[in-house]
């Protein structure tokens, strides 16, 4: 699954399944993450449910988080050093964290909107595992998330075999082409297109 990029996803799956740009890599350079999506609903400045998730969340799974504040942090270094502990594979979140520098510093994938020191609070208990949309995709329990600097993709787990078949091909096909191949394929096109 981490040998396919977002940018080979995309061009099966389509745009819909496409995060916005919004969420992105919080260091770098980080690590291509991918497995399936444990999913959190967090209420704006509330953060409850994902220090819940850590726990809950099988390892290898990616914890991705609706909240949609960013005034308030989802996490800090802490929650993530025990997501770390606990196999999880990284975070992805509609929201903002903190404490970049320890995150940073100890490899812990964080795809969010961003950093800021508020905490947010822990009262609202809502369920796990339910569909979710971050950055703008539905995500449900299971999805496969695929996340890296190029973007974030999320391929529902109904399609997902054909999905990862359909893109280890075109992965292949691209690897066997040289960029001597490449230009003369896309000059041919480019001026067909022109009308040349």
């Amino acid at each position: 699954m981490a040998d396919l990029s977002p940018t080979t996803l995309a061009e099966i799956v389509g745009a819909q399944q496409v995060m916005d740009i919004g969420i992105r890599p919080l260091w770098a350079p980080i690590p291509r993450i991918a497995g399936p999506a444990f999913t959190v609903r967090c209420p704006p400045g509330d953060h409850l449910m994902l220090h819940a998730a850590i726990y809950q969340a099988p390892p290898g799974s990616i914890v991705v988080v609706e909240s949609g504040d960013v005034s308030h942090a989802l996490a800090g270094g802490n929650v993530c050093a025990v997501a770390q502990r606990n196999g999880i594979a990284g975070f992805v979140l509609d929201g903002a964290i903190r404490d970049i520098a320890e995150v940073r510093a100890m490899g812990f994938p964080v795809f969010a909107r961003g950093v800021i020191p508020v905490p947010g609070g822990k009262t609202a208990v809502l369920p796990l595992n339910v569909t979710i949309r971050c950055g703008g995709v539905p995500v449900q329990a299971g999805d496969l998330v695929v996340a890296d600097e190029e973007g974030i993709v999320v391929v529902p787990a109904a399609q997902r075999d054909e999905v990862l078949s359909r893109g280890a091909a075109k992965h292949a096909e691209e690897e066997a082409q040289t960029l001597d191949e490449w230009e003369e394929a896309h000059r041919v096109r480019i001026t067909g297109l022109l009308g040349g």
